[in-house]
Parts: structure tokens; sequence; C-alpha cells
């Protein structure tokens, strides 16, 4: 019994996509974005104090002031003079005093260096003034 291999008979392409690469290299980005994404959110390096209160819920991206231990001030990343932290504030919130401004103080900074910059904000009316601070470690 002789088998006849017949080769005139041409593989059709295949239609179907493998989504299977795909997902493993979608699923490798969101792990490297979730544990790199906590990393971004800190520009300047500050030793916050420690505190029980409960976080404040986030409906928006805040604005953060921060005050290093040298008192010089930060909006966000970009570093401000004292004078110029209301009108750089009002450019970016498009003159909405309702923004969200959180201030993050060093704890080795004077109490009285916070206080001017947050009374500084107040006068310029804006309301929604908080600290940040690191939770209580027992």
């Amino acid at each position: 019994m002789a088998f006849t291999i017949n080769r005139s008979k041409k593989k059709e392409p295949m239609s179907e996509i493998n989504v299977t690469p795909f997902v493993d290299v979608m699923l490798v980005l969101l792990i490297i974005f979730m544990v790199t994404a906590p990393l971004l959110t800190v520009g300047v390096q500050v030793d916050l104090p420690e505190s029980a209160a409960d976080s404040l819920p986030d409906d928006q991206e805040p604005l953060t002031i921060t005050i290093n231990s040298k008192g010089e001030i930060f909006i966000q990343e970009h570093q401000v003079t004292f004078k110029k932290v209301v009108p750089k504030l009002l450019a970016i919130s498009k003159n909405r005093t309702d923004t969200r401004i959180y201030v993050r103080g060093d704890k080795t900074i004077n109490y009285g260096r916070v206080l001017e910059v947050m009374g500084r904000l107040s006068g310029a009316g804006f309301s929604k003034v908080a600290l940040i601070s690191e939770p209580y470690k027992n």
C-alpha cells in the first residue's frame, strides 16, 4: 500500500490574530506603571511630620506647595519666592480660589514659616488649604 502526499494544496493564510503576546506586554506595562506611579508624585524631598488624622478625599488634582528644611518654597516642583506664591497660584488655578492646595512643610522648618505661607494663601482667598503629614507609625 503506497501513501501519496498531496503537495498541491497550499496552506491558507491564518486570519486569526494572536493576542497572547499583546496581553503579556500590556500586563508587564501595567505592573511597571503601578510600581513607578507613587514614586512620581513627590517632587521636592522633605521630611514630613507624622499625624493620626484621616486623609482627605481627592476629587481633582490638588496643587502642592512645599517648604523644605532651608525655608525655600516650591509650587509642585518649581521654586518660587514668597512674594510670587499667590500670583503663580492664581495663574495656575486660572483665578479659581476654590482649588485645593496642599502645604507640605519639612518637620525641621520653623512653624512660623509654614503659617506665613498659609496666611498668605488665606489672605488671597484660597479656602481649601490643607497640611500634608505622614501617617502615624506605632
